[in-house]
């Protein structure tokens, strides 16, 4: 589990490929390596990995096909930068929201508006039938970033950055094209989910009383 707190950002040192497999390794800050352990979980780019290896601050992690797929980190090279977090505490503070480090899809970034201490920046996403769980004032996972969501449309929509995310995380340098992991809020996507179960069970039942209606007459 992960609060959606990006506590740094890794380089990518080098990178094995396999058949539908690889392995990265990652240099994280001296800060997240006391406790690290093999099988611990990170997150990278909002994607739980599991720690393979550990060599100094040198970190090794495998992505199978699905990551791969489903995530952006199959697009990553040696050199590339992504978000870091480390699981989650029972102790810690919940400053964002919970997240699992399950990447549903992807987003494009289509449009960055940029004023004087703000960032808008507006997503399509990859799956058009996963905009249903993004709600105004929602929350949101993008590459592993806890934001509130801004303005929806039917195919788009937006977060707005401050400074300090701007320079604490990957988004900073993002721009027109990059693709960014998603995670939906798992509450909205239960609600959503469970409103439209209710209501296609209440129009089953409406239409098969009008149906018994219709032969009894």
């Amino acid at each position: 589990m992960f609060t959606g707190i990006v506590q740094g950002t890794a380089e990518i040192v080098s990178i094995e490929e396999k058949e539908l497999f690889r392995t990265h390794v990652v240099r994280l800050p001296q800060e997240l390596l006391p406790g690290l352990a093999l099988g611990a979980s990170v997150a990278h780019n909002g994607c739980c990995l599991t720690v393979t290896a550990i060599e100094g601050d040198l970190v090794s992690f495998d992505l199978i096909k699905e990551t791969l797929r489903v995530t952006n980190l199959g697009d990553l090279q040696p050199g590339d930068i992504v978000n870091i977090e480390r699981a989650a505490k029972f102790s810690d503070e919940i400053g964002g929201h919970l997240m699992s480090g399950h990447i549903m899809t992807t987003a494009e970034i289509c449009k960055i508006i940029q004023s004087e201490n703000n960032r808008e920046v507006w997503f399509k996403i990859q799956d058009p039938a996963q905009m249903k769980y993004i709600l105004h004032k929602g929350f949101v996972g993008i590459d592993g970033i806890s934001l509130t969501v801004g303005d929806v449309t039917k195919t788009k929509f937006c977060v707005y950055l401050i400074p300090e995310t701007l320079e604490r995380t990957t988004l900073g340098a993002k721009t027109f094209g990059d693709r960014i992991n998603i995670e939906i809020d798992p509450h909205t996507q239960a609600i959503v989910e469970t409103v439209e179960r209710v209501l296609a069970q209440r129009e089953s039942a409406a239409i098969k009383a009008l149906s018994e209606q219709g032969d009894r007459e």
